[in-house]
């Protein structure tokens, strides 16, 4: 018995390694260049300094996440040194839940591949997470889903993890990047920072890029080239549904999300390799939303002409954020 569909494999795994070249990449990429130059000339001069970092912010499922894993595969892939001749490299912690900063500390420290024994104190923690990340060139931290280190209510706490992430960027004994990614709330708790102007606003430290939406209105032709980018990769036509009619519903089933709608299309252009036709049709994109969602094929926006109505997106997002 084997529980590993191969063929389905072989057409779905280059798909989901493939990457849409998003505008929003280049901001996001000028960015982050910001901050590694602004480090790397301070670092010259052997002096103390301050780093700089990044707040990216956007809905779930925009595709942030994606798009910073790449770039920070990118920076650790590029061979590049910094003036004391190490490689420049940046990791990546995925937050989930409240989170204090012990525990961020504990996950930093795993995330540098040093873990932590949780009875250390705080301070003990995070003398060890500048510590490795000195012996190891680690310039730059991305903290993804960072709103969770934020409360709506706890004004007292935030305003401690506030002033946190400040001395991150601004620690002499080893500065740290920071890019700081989540939801729109994010940017509303960075902004609530009223510390004096002496000590220096952390959303004064932090350039921001916001990941919008897709909008029906102006990103059809986005959308458009973005499913033929996929389609291409696949070996399949796509011409059949490059039309305003198909791409309308292709956002609206996807929820107006940039991530949600490849996921969609990869699935689709899967259904359509694995039927062994090179057509791409609207029953593929039907049966990609049968198989993500549970329900029978022909009950689907793809399908139905009063979809607008008989669909909920909040439901349809609500059941493919379950799993986080």
């Amino acid at each position: 018995m084997t529980f590993i569909n191969m063929g389905e494999v072989a057409v779905a795994a280059p798909l989901k390694k493939a990457h849409y070249q998003f505008h929003r990449a280049q901001q996001l990429k000028a960015a982050v260049s910001s901050c590694v130059t602004d480090y790397y000339s301070k670092a010259s001069s052997g002096a103390a300094f301050e780093a700089r970092g990044v707040l990216v912010t956007g809905k779930s499922r925009v595709g942030k996440t994606r798009e910073l894993q790449r770039l920070i595969r990118d920076i650790n892939d590029s061979g590049e040194t910094m003036p004391n001749g190490q490689p420049i490299r940046f990791v990546s912690c995925i937050l989930s839940g409240h989170i204090t900063w012990k525990s961020l500390g504990i996950a930093t420290l795993e995330a540098l591949g040093y873990p932590c024994n949780g009875q250390r104190t705080q301070t003990y923690i995070w003398d060890m997470v500048r510590q490795q990340a000195k012996r190891q060139g680690i310039i730059g931290i991305h903290y993804d889903e960072c709103q969770h280190m934020f409360a709506d209510t706890g004004h007292t706490t935030n305003r401690v993890v506030l002033d946190s992430f400040k001395a991150l960027l601004k620690d002499p004994r080893w500065p740290l990047i920071l890019i700081l990614s989540g939801v729109p709330d994010l940017a509303k708790h960075i902004e609530n920072d009223t510390s004096s102007e002496e000590r220096r606003q952390l959303r004064h430290l932090l350039r921001p890029v916001h990941f919008d939406m897709i909008n029906p209105e102006r990103d059809l032709g986005e959308l458009n080239a973005l499913a033929y980018t996929y389609a291409d990769k696949a070996g399949v036509n796509f011409d059949g549904l490059s039309n305003a009619d198909f791409l309308e519903r292709l956002a609206f089933v996807s929820c107006n999300r940039w991530g949600l709608a490849i996921e969609m299309v990869i699935e689709a252009f899967t259904c359509c390799a694995l039927a062994g036709v090179q057509d791409v049709s609207i029953e593929h994109f039907d049966e990609a939303f049968s198989r993500t969602h549970g329900t029978q094929k022909g009950f689907s926006p793809f399908m139905m002409d009063d979809y607008i109505d008989v669909f909920d997106q909040d439901r349809l997002l609500e059941y493919l954020s379950s799993d986080g």
